[in-house]
């Protein structure tokens, strides 16, 4: 088989990436382990999406947003960042960002149907799922992907979108820098008493993180990091006695609380490729940049991502070029390392900080807190990094 592009991984993010180069004359192959009945009707996973008002944008561009029922789109208002046992909070409101809404929230498992749904109404990108690759050979005119069964794609170009543990990054020979932070996130829906408002909280409280992302009525997507064997049991403790922990652990500050979804744990490990391309190569979403949730920008920098690559890919088959040059690779790595670095580095830094239990830590956690509510540019400054 002959493509013009073959993207490894049908997650969002690379759904998303073949819708973007639908309608150039391309020819766009889809790769994908789950089988195509998970990719139609993906089940709900726990993640809960903020996404940016640029996301949003770009979504509606692609078509998605239309296959996003409106209840399904929460919007998130404010923020609110606490520290310790302190009742203190930074407080980023929308009027610091000049918006309505800080951004909106969206169930990763509605954002991925979605993707699907446009993919599979784009008649040049063939998807192919329930499909291993097992080798992959370069040549100077294209990639050779070799599939199980013996299958075989060449390609001019091809793209890894397969998580942040990405094996065809490793296939290619290209390392990333990742840390394991030793803890586990484990993430559920439940419903509470107290209103919230549409503001999100982070809250750094010592021995574990608690993040609330306020959904459409009076329930919120419950997101709590703690290590791994004290999440294994919250996971496994009974509904009415995990309720009553979720509870305490909040300080009854929303009230009563209840579970009304399935519970799901994730390793909290961040990755950032050594390099973003190669040979007729290329990473996006997580292969390349794997986030930390705190900043809650990691689908957010898929999209930006394979916004500038497909722009690179557009104007190359517009002109006649080589959609896999050199030199377009490497205008694409260089700007979204612009774009995501700084803030990689920032977000690793404050996740360090706000994981230290010890007194100086401690201290310096709360004084940062206060002195950056009173710093009106901060806060526009952390505003505009959360609606993006």
């Amino acid at each position: 088989m002959q493509a013009d592009v073959v993207i490894v991984g049908a997650g969002p993010v690379g759904l998303c990436l073949a819708r973007a180069l639908s309608g150039l004359g391309l020819y766009i192959v889809l790769l994908e382990r789950q089988t195509e009945a998970s990719l139609a009707n993906p089940a709900f996973d726990g993640r809960e999406i903020a996404l940016t008002h640029p996301s949003v944008q770009f979504m509606q561009e692609l078509g998605l947003w239309d296959y996003l029922e409106p209840q399904a789109i929460s919007p998130l208002r404010d923020a609110k960042i606490l520290n310790g046992v302190s009742l203190f909070s930074l407080d980023i409101g929308h009027r610091d960002a000049k918006q309505n809404e800080l951004g909106y929230l969206v169930s990763n498992y509605l954002i991925r149907k979605a993707a699907y749904e446009v993919v599979k109404a784009s008649s040049d990108v063939i998807l192919k799922p329930d499909t291993q690759v097992v080798k992959i050979q370069h040549e100077p005119d294209g990639v050779i992907v070799t599939l199980a069964r013996d299958e075989t794609i060449k390609t001019r170009l091809l793209i890894a979108a397969d998580s942040r543990f990405s094996e065809t990054r490793r296939t290619v020979g290209i390392a990333a820098d990742m840390h394991d932070f030793g803890k586990t996130m484990m993430v559920c829906m439940m419903e509470h008493e107290i209103p919230h408002q549409h503001v999100a909280w982070e809250w750094f409280d010592y021995g574990q993180t608690l993040a609330l992302l306020p959904m459409n009525g009076q329930r919120s997507s419950v997101v709590i990091t703690l290590p791994k064997q004290e999440a294994d049991r919250l996971m496994t403790m009974a509904e009415e006695d995990f309720n009553q922990n979720i509870i305490a652990r909040f300080r009854h500050r929303l009230g009563a609380m209840r579970l009304v979804s399935t519970r799901h744990a994730y390793p909290l490990v961040t990755a950032y490729a050594n390099r973003m391309v190669g040979q007729r190569f290329a990473l996006v979403g997580d292969a390349a940049v794997g986030m930390h949730p705190v900043t809650a920008h990691g689908f957010n920098f898929g999209l930006k991502g394979i916004a500038t690559l497909a722009k690179e890919i557009k104007a190359a088959q517009r002109t006649g070029n080589d959609i896999a040059s050199a030199s377009l690779l490497a205008r694409y790595e260089r700007a979204h390392r612009k774009a995501t670095r700084p803030l990689f580095i920032a977000t690793h830094a404050i996740a360090k900080l706000y994981g230290d239990e010890s007194p100086p830590a401690r201290l310096l956690r709360a004084g940062a807190i206060r002195l950056s509510s009173r710093i009106k540019p901060i806060k526009r400054a952390v505003a505009g990094f959360l609606k993006g």
